[in-house]
């Protein structure tokens, strides 16, 4: 068997297509239950990327059949010692080298570019969840890596909801939220909120617990935020956001965002809930994913699972989302390769 490795850019239509049927065929083999790789978000990582990252692609053929990609991002305006990785093998071409080639191949880039840690994501089964391979884990651990982050997918079914028990959660929500108005809106961030979403966002990685992955806060400023925009619209990922905005200052100190993808109108995800410091105790973050989320089914009545990440020990807002109704689908395991 002869593997051999290229890289690509957005500029190799036929490598960006080769990539995209072994990305869309491993994840129906690997992840059956989500919804199936999505073209349009697949090719606006290449026309469209999030601001402040650098994306480097390689592909793997295996006796001149495409076989596997890597995809290696390499934040610009922070960590810049560090790089994400993605390396995907097509699920009828593995365990014959491909994987290892792409992996060494990753690294040699890497070094080249003198970053200092790789970071990458694996997925694992849950008891009584859906059933995962555990390739991804042994992978991981052969090369040297270390498990740095323990997180866990959790899925909301809109059909078992427990109407009454979420308006008693928003009653009691309500009553310590005095002096708090939500603000909803759709897409782009508008201008009167871009600063403090700005603010918020950057804080993520400060309050977010982050095991042993060495990632510092990033920096995050109105021109990043818009250019964040630009990346999800480009992507087709249509995104309700809920702020919660303190009346005494008139800025957000709360915020909360749900989106559904260009082709699963079944699906959301749960992404950031974030709660200022000086404003929590006061059921912001119950209230705003409550809010959010009726402000979500209102314009997408098709959605019937939403997913949420969340690191195992981040108690609170594990609470938080059990209370509305999530329940632990499958583990993810964050891996960190000193280089």
């Amino acid at each position: 068997m002869s593997i051999t490795i290229a890289s690509f850019d957005g500029a190799n239509r036929a490598a960006i297509d080769e990539a995209y049927r072994i990305g869309a065929a491993a994840s129906d083999v690997d992840m059956p239950d989500f919804p199936p790789l999505c073209r349009r978000y697949f090719d606006a990582l290449f026309h469209t990327p999030m601001p402040g990252t650098e994306s480097l692609w390689a592909l793997a053929r295996l006796d001149d059949v495409p076989a596997g990609y890597l995809k290696l991002d390499l934040p610009q305006l922070d960590n810049t010692d560090n790089a994400n990785v993605e390396l995907t093998v097509h699920p009828e071409l593995r365990r014959r080298g491909v994987g290892r080639a792409l992996h060494e191949y990753g690294v040699r880039l890497l070094r080249e570019r003198g970053r200092k840690r790789a970071l990458g994501m694996t997925v694992s089964t849950l008891p009584g969840g859906p059933s995962r391979s555990v390739a991804g884990d042994a992978f991981a651990a052969s090369t040297g890596a270390q498990s740095a982050l323990a997180e866990v997918c959790r899925r909301l079914d809109i059909d078992t909801i427990d109407r009454a028990a979420l308006r008693a959660a928003l009653a009691e929500a309500h009553a310590l939220a005095e002096g708090y108005q939500s603000v909803t809106w759709q897409g782009a961030t508008p201008p009167e909120y871009v600063a403090d979403i700005a603010y918020l966002d950057g804080r993520l990685l400060m309050d977010a617990p982050m095991g042993d992955v060495q990632w510092e806060p990033e920096q995050v400023d109105a021109e990043r935020i818009r250019g964040t925009d630009r990346a999800l619209e480009a992507r087709g990922r249509r995104r309700y956001h809920l702020g919660m905005r303190h009346e005494a200052s008139g800025r957000l100190v709360a915020w909360t965002l749900l989106d559904v993808g260009a082709s699963a109108d079944w699906h959301a995800f749960q992404q950031i809930t974030i709660v200022d410091p000086e404003h929590r105790g006061h059921r912001l973050g119950l209230l705003a994913k409550i809010e959010n989320l009726h402000h979500l089914l209102t314009h997408e009545p098709a959605v019937r699972v939403i997913d949420t990440f969340n690191a195992a020990s981040n108690s609170y807002m594990i609470a938080i989302n059990e209370r509305l109704g999530f329940r632990p689908l499958e583990s993810w395991n964050n891996w960190q390769l000193t280089l």
